[in-house]
């Protein structure tokens, strides 16, 4: 943004603009009137010296929804989203995100761009699969799918590390006191007193087969779990696939020719760097290490410098091309000369040298062919695609057309929007397929739609059922099922309430477990660990751990059992015991942890505060293509 100002006011069309920002003065009395506002795009996002525009907000949406599909596995749209107040949330962590970011700047919390660059070159999204090597065209391509540019990853990692070494140093001196971890342990080593008794079904009774009548209501009650979704039949047009034919071996030898030097194996040598200031201090490291010192040793004696290594890296690999060609220049291990590159002196000590490798044909033959064919599969589904198109234009029907061009015709459904037939099996579709489907009515017919990785189709809706009820006779037994569950899991919570209702009106807790033929358990020194829980059952032990002395619980303790108890007595350990101060140290990193998590969110939170950091709603709805309209008054937009 800055150099595009810079370029503007170098420009005839600066002159004229302060020409009428001159006439504008003396109209309006120089009074103070942002001349600016209207012009560019808004900001949806503004903090300090950081902001994310429409564009930006838009795309990160964007792969915020794609996840969000992803993990639901089925297609999820803007205006889901929006219900969810999705896009709220999303607004609110990036303000935050970007204010501390702002502020961390400004303190001088800032990455060096090594060791930005050196992050990167270590993603293995980025090697060659065939050289194993980092792939400057690799890394370009994956930042082009995911709509990134070289700048904004190296800014994403920028942000990264900032982030982590804030938390680190937050982290570093936090210890909190030795009484919160008492307190936690005081709890876990407390012992309790207790009697209790199960309460089975057959204590409880059987609900009565359910008549018609119930069975109806019970599935008005769960119409949304059983209700039969929208279906759709479709025709798709297929372009990719069918049969290949060989690729020559004159091809073959002319790609192998054409990339042999990117697929042979470079040189690699693993390298250790100290950047000095100045030449006098380099000069003293590189004379250090050559007398035998370790780079740790000869980087404390001259100014605490911290060697970086780079283990078995290729020249193109380093950063600096200067220290790259210094570094490789040496026949065999040793010492460099001091080095000027773009930061300071650096001194570099190269400790092994693996040899490269020129790469055969025979190495690289079946990737070369694998590229080569999904080359020409590319080819021929274009091909294809417009001579489809030319024959639709002239009058072909979807399937005639097809035929001419041999694309492949297939009928698929019916499925739902998510993509899953009646019988809950999904349709092995991209979900692409699905999202075209259903923005189309009955014997609607889309355009030629490009499906990701050279793939193109053509969806027709041939059918369109609508949601449906099933009756109940077409569910008379998961319905009759799942009514007598409820019932009688609300015959045995009553007659659990009523048994525990005695027992705190003053009836001895044995007395009440013999008149329903129940086993009276008593423990003394219960502990609430997992292997008490597992002895007794997580419902007792949640009783016995959730009342005063003296109170009684009626708990679940399974699907067909409650349990009813009391507690005695409540034991709690000495707090000079072994095991009492064992455990409260045990304990203290753990909550130090979370305590400093909180820490850190307040930190965060306060930095986008002293940025002023803020996001505008109606431009970020504007982004989404929604109606700039007010939103909900419980979710405001924050002011700097």
């Amino acid at each position: 943004m800055i150099t595009l100002f810079r370029n503007f006011a170098k420009s005839k069309w600066a002159i004229g603009l302060l020409v009428l920002l001159a006439l504008g003065l003396l109209i309006t009395g120089g009074s103070q009137v942002d001349v600016f506002a209207n012009l560019g795009p808004k900001n949806v996002i503004s903090a300090g010296s950081r902001d994310m525009n429409q564009t930006d907000f838009r795309a990160d949406f964007e792969r915020v929804r794609n996840n969000l599909q992803e993990e639901a596995g089925r297609p999820v749209s803007i205006e889901d989203m929006i219900a969810e107040n999705i896009h709220l949330r999303f607004l609110e962590s990036q303000t935050q995100r970007l204010g501390f970011l702002s502020w961390a700047w400004n303190v001088g919390i800032r990455p060096g761009k090594e060791l930005v660059l050196k992050q990167i070159r270590q993603a293995p999204v980025f090697f060659n699969q065939i050289t194993g090597q980092f792939d400057e065209e690799q890394y370009r391509s994956v930042l082009a799918q995911q709509n990134l540019t070289p700048a904004q990853l190296e800014q994403e990692f920028r942000d990264q590390y900032a982030t982590n070494h804030y938390a680190a140093a937050l982290l570093a001196g936090a210890r909190v006191p030795r009484v919160y971890g008492a307190l936690v342990a005081n709890v876990s080593l407390e012992t309790r007193d207790a009697r209790w008794f199960v309460v089975t079904q057959e204590m409880a009774g059987q609900a009565a087969a359910p008549t018609d009548a119930q069975l109806n209501a019970f599935l008005s009650e769960n119409a949304a779990q059983v209700r039969r979704p929208e279906l759709r039949v479709v025709t798709l047009v297929l372009f990719g696939g069918g049969e290949a034919p060989p690729i020559s071996e004159a091809r073959i030898q002319e790609r192998f020719e054409f990339r042999k030097d990117a697929l042979s194996q470079p040189e690699t040598r693993t390298i250790i760097t100290l950047t000095a200031p100045d030449r006098a201090v380099a000069d003293r490291i590189a004379a250090a290490l050559r007398s035998g010192q370790s780079p740790a040793e000869a980087g404390r004696a001259n100014g605490n410098i911290r060697p970086v290594e780079y283990a078995e890296t290729a020249r193109s690999a380093l950063a600096d091309p200067a220290v790259a060609a210094g570094a490789f220049a040496l026949t065999a291990p040793g010492v460099t000369n001091p080095i000027q590159g773009r930061v300071g002196f650096t001194v570099a000590q190269v400790t092994a040298i693996s040899p490269g490798r020129e790469v055969a044909l025979a190495d690289v033959r079946e990737a070369i062919v694998a590229e080569l064919t999904a080359e020409d599969d590319k080819g021929r589904t274009y091909e294809r695609v417009e001579a489809y198109e030319k024959a639709r234009s002239s009058g072909q029907s979807l399937e005639a057309a097809a035929q001419s061009v041999g694309a492949r015709v297939r009928k698929a459904g019916p499925f739902s929007e998510t993509g899953a037939q009646a019988d809950g099996q999904r349709v092995s579709l991209p979900p692409i397929v699905f999202t075209t489907a259903w923005a189309l009515g009955r014997g609607g017919e889309s355009e030629v739609t490009d499906a990701g990785d050279g793939q193109y189709f053509v969806v027709r809706v041939d059918e369109v059922r609508p949601p449906s009820m099933p009756t109940i006779d077409e569910l008379r037994e998961p319905l009759t099922q799942g009514w007598t569950s409820r019932e009688n899991s609300r015959l045995l919570s009553a007659k659990s309430e009523e048994l525990a209702a005695r027992v705190r009106g003053g009836e001895d807790i044995a007395a009440v477990a013999a008149s329903v033929g129940a086993t009276l358990v008593t423990r003394t020194g219960v502990q609430q660990n997992q292997a008490t829980q597992e002895e007794i059952g997580a419902g007792v032990l949640q009783g016995v751990f959730g009342q005063k002395s003296g109170q009684v619980f009626a708990q679940p303790q399974s699907q067909t059992a409650f349990v009813v108890g009391r507690v005695d007595r409540i034991t709690p350990p000495a707090a000079t015991a072994a095991p009492t101060v064992t455990l409260a140290e045990q304990v203290r990193p753990r909550m130090t942890e979370e305590i400093v998590g909180g820490m850190g969110e307040q930190g965060v939170s306060a930095a986008a505060t002293r940025s002023k950091a803020r996001y505008d709603i109606g431009v970020a709805r504007q982004a989404l293509g929604l109606a700039a309209e007010a939103e909900n008054p419980a979710a405001p937009t924050p002011a700097g």
